[in-house]
């Protein structure tokens, strides 16, 4: 599992401190609202929110937490409005970045952004500067130990719309097409699986190796202060 991905930070957040929950539950929050701005309240038919939902329980965030996003979504909250934006960029080492946030202030975000990143060896770029070296895909990931036929679950996943099984890490990382998302998730959950965590990723075509332990200390560092920022909601990059 190449790069930094929802993967990569889902393992850090469901062992992180209870001091940090907070600040967990304020991203899936966002994540909540903004599914829910897109494609209505009710999960049984808006996929999105189906799955920020479900992502959301998977850190225990509390019922009533989730309905209170649910609703700032649907006009209900009365919350600022939610708007996704992606920034592009270079980290140590030369690793393209993508920088997802859900913000209700671009100007606010944008600065943080660019000051976390200045300070930290790397630098945001114009549109489109890196994101021709990522591919949007429907990613799942859970631990692999909720398999136990690894044959008859690659093909059940292959049937579904799988592009591409990955093991590592003590986790399995299904990809697919956007589109194939959502098949996906069902025959995971059909199986009795529960994903750690399901969505929408962007994925590097190639990757590149970070030469030197002290880029790939900063590329790490630069990674976590950009995560512990509240708009941003996912980090990716092509770093092997």
């Amino acid at each position: 599992m190449s790069g930094h991905s929802k993967w990569h930070n889902i393992q850090k957040k469901k062992g992180a401190a209870d001091a940090k929950r907070g600040a967990v539950f304020t991203k899936l929050s966002k994540a909540i609202t903004i599914a829910a701005k897109n494609g209505g309240g009710d999960p049984n038919f808006n996929f999105s929110l189906r799955v920020a939902i479900d992502n959301a329980k998977v850190a225990n965030m509390p019922k009533d937490k989730i309905q209170k996003a649910i609703d700032r979504g649907t006009g209900e909250g009365g919350a600022a409005e939610l708007v996704e934006v992606i920034y592009e960029g270079f980290g140590p080492g030369g690793a393209a970045m993508l920088i997802q946030c859900l913000t209700d202030n671009r100007n606010r975000t944008v600065a943080e952004v660019k000051t976390i990143m200045s300070k930290n060896g790397g630098n945001v770029g114009n549109g489109g500067s890196v994101m021709w070296m990522f591919d949007k895909k429907g990613v799942v990931a859970f631990a692999d130990t909720s398999v136990q036929d690894r044959d008859a679950f690659e093909l059940a996943m292959i049937d579904a719309g799988a592009e591409d099984i990955q093991w590592d890490e003590g986790g399995v990382q299904i990809v697919s097409k956007v589109e194939d998302l959502k098949s996906v998730v069902d025959n995971v959950e059909a199986l009795g699986i529960t994903p750690d965590v399901a969505g929408i990723e962007y994925l590097p075509n190639q990757t590149v190796e970070i030469v030197g332990a002290e880029e790939k200390e900063k590329l790490e560092k630069l990674v976590d202060l950009l995560d512990e920022y509240d708009d941003v909601d996912a980090i990716f990059t092509n770093e092997d």
